[in-house]
């Protein structure tokens, strides 16, 4: 959202720089996201001056050209060459200054220079109104009537002062702060500074020769409803004021009576409507809704079908598609709005249900000025204040002294919005701001809030009542109150307490399962893996084959509807088999799966059988780890691509360190289970060729298989901090000649062991095998990264620590370094 630091200045007295007042608008929580220079014309006219002709003379070696000297309040005259026919001397001149860019009506912008023209020195311009942007005569140079001193700025003496646009990131909460009176109400009480309100006492009805019959029936999206007619008016092109308050803010000039409407809206936050009143049939105005899929015409031009729910303002045609005039706090119509020959209008001003528009809004994709306010809440008690600002405005510039106000205001507005009553409690307000305020400073600023402090309706336990006027969509809750007196009072004023803490008046919800699947899902659909939905039924076989890896009995159906899905599934695996070759037949050879599902069992035992429902998250991985391409040859999946994602899981949940054993053999070839505080959290490996075989699979498939349930209960467990490192890392590498069942887990439990103080991490890059080193033998090579959070390691420190290690070695492993 844009201010305008000058429009601002029109609410509050701000003798601060805009850079200052964007930073106290940031420490009352308006994030001011920039604050940029706005120039009325372009340049600003830096760098020109008034200044005054002392002597003309024509140019010895040009007809056209003439010698003048020009005094700019410079201890020296300048010295120009001048080709205007109506230059003089005594003329009092403006005059761009050597170094001046210049922006024309028509052209580039150039820069004036030091020039010798026709062997005449120049040291500046004398302008012409086009010539600088005012205007597009170039019949001469502006001569000005004006007792300013010779060498004030141009800009000065056109009133052209340079505004500042200041961009708040708007919180969707902060709803009353999207307009400049809204800006203005935080700066009242953050500064303790009296607002001005502009005035609408001069606001009179002339007549009563345009009466409107106003009615709502749709009062629950509609509470409010407002809206008076005006005569006599002249469409044409805004007051230089008005437009250049406008573009301010980034918002383009249209008419003079839109423009105080879109005015009104940035000013005060109420956004209003303007019909042309000869298209309003019958002179009727209805707030109500058509039927579904009547069309309309927006003023862009789109016809939209609407829905039986969208709030219109309509006319008194029968016809509901003719009737249409407007969809209400969203977009006005094409047949309605003011044109170039509306001479009398219906202004409206209304508060609509948020609801309402916000779901008319997103429906018909249209994001306005007007839905931007409705849909999160405008102030009730604005609409006639606004109606009267705003005819005020019209009468001024589309009245040429002709402007009538032709009817009394129609306010409907049965059932009046009451603000929120809040109890408050001084214990409440010291605990959660952490330091106790004055109890005169909290009234001060709740009332300059315009939060009134009911301190005659306290009850027991209750301090005082704070009455939120119905603007404050947002302070409805103590906290919020809370909230409203500490970014007044300011977060830096609040010291902090030797022991860092925090409270709150909520409490925090419990993990939540769900949550954390759908993160995981992302997490693995990310990495290119697809998930699966399958059958908890299955074969008995499946369940046979791998029975002496499950711990309980199966859970057997009664009345199966076939021998294929007479039991419950104890693991996920056979499903994500089924589903592989399901696949693999079509021709997807290349295959990464996830599942999320139920296994099921029975445990029975001296107190009879209980039935156990567990939950389970399954990887599957087979075929090549790329599609097949030019650029690369084919390489198929393999262990660690399946402990990659596996690790990315674990990492989610800031599972660093396990401890790992083999996998079970009666479902992987090979593998591991990674084991966290004593309870296996996932096992991984290649599926034992049996079971792919048992469901007719020729290609080796990759499995992880996950306690979903362990998972969710390490995320309790609090995340550990430690100071960034001030001293770099240092790495050393060995090469290590080992036995071939040497684990490399081995020997990072090892290295750790002997050496506890510096060694941060052990990560082998390269493996070989080959018949120099013997068949029962391997080379690892392996790096160590070595740190100490004190000092910088030296040579000698980092010496004595490999040797430790490679003692460890050759002493547990019974390594050979090579070197």
């Amino acid at each position: 959202m844009e201010i305008s630091y000058k429009w601002l200045r029109e609410f509050i007295d701000l003798p601060e720089s805009p850079e200052k007042t964007g930073k106290r608008l940031t420490a009352t929580g308006l994030e001011v996201e920039g604050v940029e220079k706005v120039d009325v014309i372009a340049g600003g006219l830096d760098g020109v001056v008034l200044g005054e002709v002392l002597t003309c003379a024509k140019h010895p070696d040009a007809d056209k050209l003439n010698l003048t000297t020009v005094d700019v309040g410079a201890d020296m005259p300048l010295n120009i060459v001048c080709g205007a026919p109506n230059v003089a001397a005594g003329q009092r001149v403006v005059v761009a200054l050597v170094g001046a860019t210049l922006h024309p009506s028509s052209g580039e912008a150039f820069q004036i220079k030091k020039a010798k023209i026709r062997g005449a020195a120049s040291e500046g311009m004398i302008c012409a109104e086009d010539e600088i942007g005012l205007g597009e005569s170039h019949a001469g140079i502006m001569v000005l009537d004006t007792d300013l001193p010779n060498g004030t700025p141009a800009a000065k003496y056109f009133n052209l002062e340079a505004d500042y646009q200041i961009a708040i990131g708007l919180t969707p909460n902060r709803i009353d702060a999207a307009s400049h009176f809204g800006v203005a109400r935080d700066l009242k009480a953050a500064l303790n500074r009296p607002l001005r309100m502009p005035s609408v006492d001069a606001f009179s009805v002339d007549n009563q020769d345009l009466t409107f019959d106003v009615r709502v029936e749709a009062q629950e999206a509609c509470p409010r409803y407002a809206g008076l007619t005006i005569s006599g008016l002249t469409v044409g092109e805004s007051p230089d004021w008005l437009k250049q308050r406008l573009l301010a803010i980034g918002v383009n000039p249209i008419n003079n009576i839109v423009d105080v409407t879109n005015f009104v809206c940035h000013d005060l936050g109420q956004p209003l409507h303007a019909f042309d009143a000869d298209k309003v049939v019958g002179n009727q105005v209805i707030v109500k809704t058509l039927p579904e899929g009547t069309p309309f015409v927006t003023l862009d031009g789109v016809e939209r079908k609407l829905t039986a729910t969208d709030l219109m303002i309509c006319n008194g045609a029968e016809a509901p598609a003719e009737s249409a005039m407007c969809i209400a706090g969203v977009f006005g119509g094409k047949s309605s709005g003011v044109g170039d020959a509306t001479t009398r209008i219906f202004l409206e001003s209304a508060y609509f249900s948020p609801s309402s528009i916000r779901k008319t809004a997103q429906h018909h994709g249209l994001k306005t000025d007007a839905s931007f306010r409705f849909e999160r809440g405008t102030d009730p008690n604005m609409p006639i204040y606004a109606l009267k600002r705003a005819a005020l405005l019209i009468q001024e510039v589309a009245g040429n002294s002709s402007a009538t106000i032709t009817s009394e205001i129609t306010d409907l507005y049965p059932t009046p919005i009451e603000p929120f009553r809040v109890p408050m409690r001084y214990k409440n307000i010291d605990r959660l701001i952490g330091v106790q305020i004055d109890r005169a400073e909290i009234t001060r600023i709740l009332n300059a809030l315009d939060i009134e402090v009911d301190a005659n309706a306290a009850d027991e336990g209750i301090d005082f009542i704070a009455v939120v006027p119905p603007y404050r969509v947002d302070v409805t809750r103590e906290a919020d109150v809370i909230e409203e007196i500490l970014r007044i009072y300011g977060l830096d004023n609040v010291p902090l307490s030797t022991t860092l803490a925090a409270d709150s008046l909520s409490q925090f919800p419990k993990i939540d399962p769900n949550q954390w699947q759908s993160r995981v899902g992302q997490l693995l659909a990310a990495n290119g893996f697809y998930e699966i939905l399958t059958n908890s039924l299955t074969r008995p076989a499946y369940n046979d084959a791998i029975r002496a890896a499950l711990p309980n009995a199966d859970v057997t159906l009664l009345n199966p509807l076939s021998e294929e899905l007479s039991v419950m599934r104890q693991t996920l695996l056979f499903s994500a088999l089924e589903t592989l070759l399901h696949n693999i037949n079509r021709r997807q050879k290349d295959l990464k799966t996830f599942e999320f599902g139920k296994v099921y069992s029975k445990v029975t035992g001296e107190n009879g059988t209980k039935y156990v429902e567990k939950q389970r998250l399954s990887l599957a991985l087979t075929g090549n780890e790329e599609a097949e391409s030019w650029r690369q040859k084919d390489q198929p999946v393999a262990y660690h691509d399946l402990a990659t994602a596996v690790q990315r899981v674990l990492n989610l949940f800031r599972v660093k360190q396990y401890d790992t054993q083999p996998a079970d053999s009666a479902l992987f070839q090979y593998g591991l289970t990674y084991i966290v505080n004593k309870k296996p959290i996932v096992s991984l490996g290649l599926v034992n060729p049996k079971l792919t075989k048992l469901v007719d699979l020729k290609q080796p498939v990759f499995y992880a298989d996950f306690d979903w349930q362990a998972l969710l209960s390490l995320t309790s467990a609090k995340p550990r901090y430690q100071e960034v490192p001030r001293f770099p890392e240092v790495r050393r590498d060995l090469s290590l000649v080992i036995d071939k069942g040497v684990t490399f887990d081995r020997i990072s439990r090892l290295a750790h062991q002997a050496e506890r103080k510096l060694l941060r991490s052990v990560n082998v890059f390269d493996v070989y095998e080959g018949q120099n080193l013997g068949a029962d033998k391997k080379s690892y090579s392996v790096s160590f990264m070595l740190q100490d959070p004190t000092q910088t390691l030296t040579d000698a420190a980092i010496q004595k620590t490999m040797q430790r290690l490679q003692d460890a070695f050759e002493r547990e492993l019974g390594a050979l370094i090579r070197k």
